[in-house]
């Protein structure tokens, strides 16, 4: 994964987004990029692995949980199932659990908190709609870059 810094990505191109800084890193990797795929659910996360079950091809998977700090979205099983299949990153507007499994996952994980409570598994969730968290919208085919200073988002690949 070539390197890069947010704060240079960021000079170099004042038309990007960016988040509020309100995630915790959670993932082996704090710096991590890729296209995006978005998934928007609530405190259910079946959509979730459905979304890592398939190749991620270098994606990060951005998942709006609605801010939910009721339960958790992500874990230390869908942390090592994006690992081997390929995703770069994981940004949930939501909690994650596991957090020790999951600083052992090669992947960037950003989140709001951590929470020990599972989610439900109804299986309700929308794919590949534009979502807005963070006074961002992020929308699929997005850019999505985060490092230690932060996230940004861009309509195309940075150079």
């Amino acid at each position: 994964m070539p390197k890069f810094a947010t704060t240079d990505l960021s000079d170099a191109h004042p038309e990007v987004q960016h988040c509020e800084p309100v995630f915790g890193d959670y993932g082996a990797h704090e710096s991590f990029h890729g296209p995006v795929t978005t998934l928007k659910c609530f405190e259910d996360n079946a959509k979730v692995r459905e979304a890592l079950e398939k190749p991620g091809q270098g994606r990060v998977l951005v998942v709006d949980g609605g801010g939910s700090l009721r339960c958790a979205l992500f874990g230390g099983n869908l942390g090592k199932l994006a690992e081997v299949n390929g995703w770069a990153g994981v940004v949930i507007n939501g909690c994650v659990r596991d957090t020790s499994e999951l600083e052992e996952c090669t992947i960037g994980v950003k989140a709001l908190a951590a929470h020990p409570k599972k989610s439900d598994k109804q299986g309700v969730g929308y794919f590949d709609q534009p979502v807005t968290f963070a006074m961002v919208t992020i929308h699929p085919g997005d850019w999505l870059y985060a490092d230690g200073d932060g996230v940004i988002i861009s309509r195309t690949e940075l150079r």
